[in-house]
């Protein structure tokens, strides 16, 4: 980029039409580099419009009513449903997600149903146990085509959901297929023509051309971006809630320590809880000033004039200034230390790892231990599947639908020995 470290902003005041984007509004009051529902690509299947409704407004809302949006109420981000009411969920991310895309859509003056949508969707793939029930199905998969969570929201969007007369799947628009598959940048590079591993992107690929060797839309981007921002932000709050650290252990953090020490000073005897409350949302407002004012910088600097002019830069435009990927790495590393690698964690990561792989062996050798409907899915092999690959990847579907609650009981009802006497 041409200009040196963007300008950090102090308040939202400082974004008004009057600042540098304001070049960019066309007369519907987006930016001309904004997504327009009216502009759609289009779906896999064809439609018609909505009466109250726009495409983008629709995406949003199928994904809310979807049943792999309701099944994340009961699905790890670190901590196990059962460990305590008020640490986060997937379904408490995927929303504190979509509210800072929003919040960047619109003071970006794009298009916030679709970041919106982008942002509720991302996690729909997702196993039960967060990361490590998804390295454990990784594992297990690795001999059938492999397992990948992102690729496994697509399945969920196209395939899985079965609403429809039609169709499968939930028939999103082009842009908000787009966002799922690209929101952390191109899955391909120039010039080559197959994803490498991605078994439902593969197949979508051939119905649709996601323009997979470029960007996403800037709406993507900033449901990509805010995924960072509250990730970070709320496991440090879920890590002080639990104990695992506390407010004086941050002063390792050089740039959160100072925001421990200014609210010390601001509220002189304030006790720890408020305290703490204060610090992360004070974190998580850092992280969305600085990526505004890196972002604004990065589009005056491209100058764009349509959408596509955003997928065809040569970087991200939505994203951390310099300095605050090195405050970001600083904020990670203590996380890692301190929370994910916690030995209280660290014991049930390696209870709930054996959980999912004990499942996935025992519906591989004994399919009759499958429920009727999953048993008749794996039965029934389409044209150009292996028996043993769709016999794999369909029970991966299974396990990956599964909430932490499930996987639990099935496992349970499967491994003890004393639940034939109930």
């Amino acid at each position: 980029m041409a200009r040196a470290q963007a300008k950090k902003l102090k308040s939202l005041a400082e974004i008004k039409p009057k600042d540098a984007l304001a070049r960019f509004l066309a007369a519907d009051g987006k930016a001309v580099f904004a997504s327009r529902p009216s502009e759609s690509r289009g779906r896999l299947h064809k439609e018609n419009a909505s009466k109250t409704r726009g495409d983008f407004e629709r995406d949003r809302d199928r994904i809310i009513h979807s049943s792999a949006f309701r099944r994340l109420k009961f699905k790890t981000q670190v901590f196990v449903y059962h460990e305590g009411d008020h640490y986060r969920t997937r379904l408490s991310h995927s929303i504190e997600v979509a509210q800072v895309a929003r919040s960047l859509a619109r003071l970006l003056h794009v298009d916030e149903d679709l970041a919106e949508t982008c942002a509720l969707a991302h996690d729909l793939g997702h196993t039960p146990f967060a990361h490590v029930g998804e390295d454990a199905l990784k594992e297990c998969m690795e001999p059938y085509g492999g397992f990948d969570h992102n690729d496994q929201t697509l399945r969920v969007v196209t395939k899985l959901e079965k609403k429809y007369p039609n169709y499968d799947g939930l028939n999103l628009t082009w842009e908000s297929l787009e966002g799922l598959v690209k929101h952390n940048g191109p899955v391909i590079k120039k010039g080559q023509k197959k994803p490498k591993f991605e078994i439902t992107l593969a197949e979508v690929s051939k119905q649709m051309d996601l323009m997979l060797d470029t960007y996403a839309g800037i709406e993507a981007q900033a449901a990509g971006i805010a995924d960072d921002i509250a990730y970070n932000s709320h496991d440090l709050d879920d890590g002080l809630q639990a104990g695992l650290f506390n407010v004086n252990d941050l002063a390792q953090v050089g740039w959160v320590g100072e925001i421990v020490r200014e609210k010390r000073k601001m509220y002189p005897g304030i006790d720890d809880y408020r305290l703490a409350q204060e610090t992360v949302r004070e974190v998580m407002g850092t992280y969305i000033m600085d990526v505004l004012a890196e972002s604004r910088s990065r589009i005056a600097d491209l100058n764009p004039k349509e959408p596509d002019d955003i997928r065809h830069a040569s970087g991200m435009v939505v994203g951390m200034s310099d300095r605050q990927k090195k405050n970001d790495r600083a904020l990670r590393d203590f996380l890692w230390a301190n929370f994910y690698r916690h030995h209280e964690v660290s014991r049930v990561r390696r209870k709930v790892f054996e959980v999912v792989q004990d499942l996935f062996n025992v519906f591989m050798k004994h399919r009759r231990c499958l429920p009727i409907e999953v048993l008749k899915q794996v039965e029934n092999v389409p044209k150009g599947w292996d028996k043993q690959v769709w016999h794999a990847r369909t029970v991966a579907d299974y396990i990956a639908s599964m909430t932490d609650r499930l996987a639990l009981l099935e496992h349970k009802d499967l491994f003890d020995a004393y639940q034939v006497m109930r």
